[in-house]
Formats: C-alpha cells, sequence, structure tokens
C-alpha cells in the first residue's frame, strides 16, 4: 500500500523533543514513506538523541536560521543526504521572556526584533536558502498561531505570527512562478515547549479552547496540526497557496 508521502524528501526544522509538532510530523512523514532531514540549534546532540527515536533514525544538519553562514551553507549540506527537497517545513519560533506575558508595552526593540527575526523573517530566510533544492511541485508548510486576535501573554509573538501570515501570502506570490506553494497550519494550543507561553493560566486557557471548539481540543495530541501539515506537503493540494489552515476544533470561526 502506498503512503501519502512516498518518494517524498523533506527538511523538518523544530524539532526539539518529542511533543514537538515537528516531531510528529516527521514520524508520520516516515511512516507514509518521506525521507526526512532534520535540522538543529543550539542543543544538536539533543536533537540526535531525538532523531534515532523516529522510524528510520533521520540525519540532522546545524541551523540557526538567523545566521546567515549557516543560511548560505544550507542546500549543499542538506545536498549531502538528499539531491532535491519536495517540503520544507518552517516550526520555528522564538521570543525573549520581556516580550511576552504582560510585557507588551515594556519589552526593548532590541527583544522585539529578535522575536521578529526568528519567528517570522526566518521563514522567507529558510525558503531562500532550500530555493537551490526546491523545484514545481514543492511545498513550504509554517506551524502558525491564530494571528487574528490579541491571547493573553502572547503578546509581541502574536505579532510575530501575523508577520509571519503575512509573509507567507508574499512568500507564495513570488515563489508561485517556480511553481512552489507556501502554505500556513495555524494550530490550537499543544502542550510544546514554544507554546508554554500562549494563555497565561495553561490548564484553564485549555479548557476554554476545548469548550469553545465545536469539535473539542486535546492539548495533548499533535497528531491532527501534523497530518494537515503533511497534507500540505503532499501532492493533493496542487493548486493551494497562500493560505492558513487552521487545526483547532473549529474555534477560530465562533463568535464571542
Amino acid at each position: 500500500m502506498s503512503g501519502l508521502l512516498d518518494g517524498k524528501q523533506l527538511l523538518i526544522t523544530g524539532v526539539i523533543s518529542e511533543s514537538s509538532i515537528a516531531y510528529t510530523v516527521a514520524r508520520l512523514a516516515q511512516q507514509q514513506g518521506a525521507r526526512v532531514v532534520l535540522t538543529a540549534y543550539g542543543r544538536p546532540s539533543l536533537v540526535r538523541r531525538v532523531a534515532r527515536r523516529l522510524p528510520a533514525e533521520a540525519p540532522v544538519v546545524d541551523l540557526d536560521v538567523t545566521d546567515d553562514d549557516q543560511l548560505a551553507t544550507l542546500a549543499e549540506r542538506v545536498g549531502a543526504h538528499l539531491d532535491r527537497l519536495d517540503g520544507v517545513l518552517h516550526a520555528v519560533a522564538h521570543a525573549p521572556a520581556s516580550c511576552l506575558d504582560g510585557g507588551f508595552l515594556d519589552a526593548p526593540w532590541p527583544d522585539v526584533a529578535s522575536a521578529l527575526h526568528t519567528s517570522t523573517y526566518s521563514l522567507k530566510a529558510l525558503a531562500v536558502a532550500c530555493r537551490p533544492l526546491l523545484h514545481p511541485g514543492s511545498a513550504v508548510v509554517a506551524v502558525d498561531f491564530d494571528a487574528s486576535r490579541a491571547w493573553p501573554g502572547y503578546d509581541w509573538m502574536g505579532v510575530a505570527k501575523a508577520g509571519l501570515e503575512a509573509c507567507g501570502r508574499y512568500l507564495a506570490r513570488d515563489l508561485g512562478p517556480d511553481g512552489v506553494r507556501v502554505n500556513l497550519v495555524a494550530a490550537g494550543p499543544l502542550r510544546t515547549l514554544a507554546a508554554r507561553a500562549i494563555g497565561g493560566d495553561g490548564a484553564g486557557f485549555e479548557q476554554q479552547w476545548a469548550r469553545r471548539a465545536p469539535l473539542g481540543w486535546d492539548p495533548a495530541d499533535a497528531e491532527p496540526t501534523a497530518r494537515a501539515c503533511l497534507a500540505l506537503l503532499s501532492d493533493w493540494f496542487p493548486a493551494t497557496t497562500g493560505e492558513i489552515v487552521h487545526v483547532d476544533g473549529g474555534h477560530h470561526m465562533m463568535g464571542a
């Protein structure tokens, strides 16, 4: 029986633990027939340890998405493992503590700039770095969180995600002539390291989300989000680009 991603070759950023959305994407991608390369930032030995827990151990390349030198050599380093890229997952976000949890009015520009560089501009930077390996039919998918409203505690990361959504549209416009699709998946709150700043009160925010979402919501289950990423990385959305797919139980469309 063939898999959704048979023969596909993917670069997946953002794996730091088995709770990462990116880890679930990598695991399901391999189960669906894809070859996967992971990137690591800061703690490559940790990512390599996590990579060994996948169905098939995946190669790991170092990548700081804010480092121009590493971006300049990314295609060459990934090319040592894959001869092309059919898909790229952007699952990178970070903001200094000053930019979160009520710090919106006080966060200094250098910290805000760091958040925007890592969480927003990096989508463009990653796509351009991978461009030599992309081809007509390739897909770039970014993990998002609904930026249409102000969330408690999210502050400048919310602004960064709004920028990420706009960046996705412009990137889709400019890579479209190359036949490359760019889409985002806006997930509900999941229990990952990156999501700890969302909502301030943690469990209470998750419970409110689950009550409000028509389909309910399980913050411990990253598979629905990962499956949406896989679908967009596959050939099943050949004419869809610049889109934001919400995987949040329907929370985003409910009125107050």
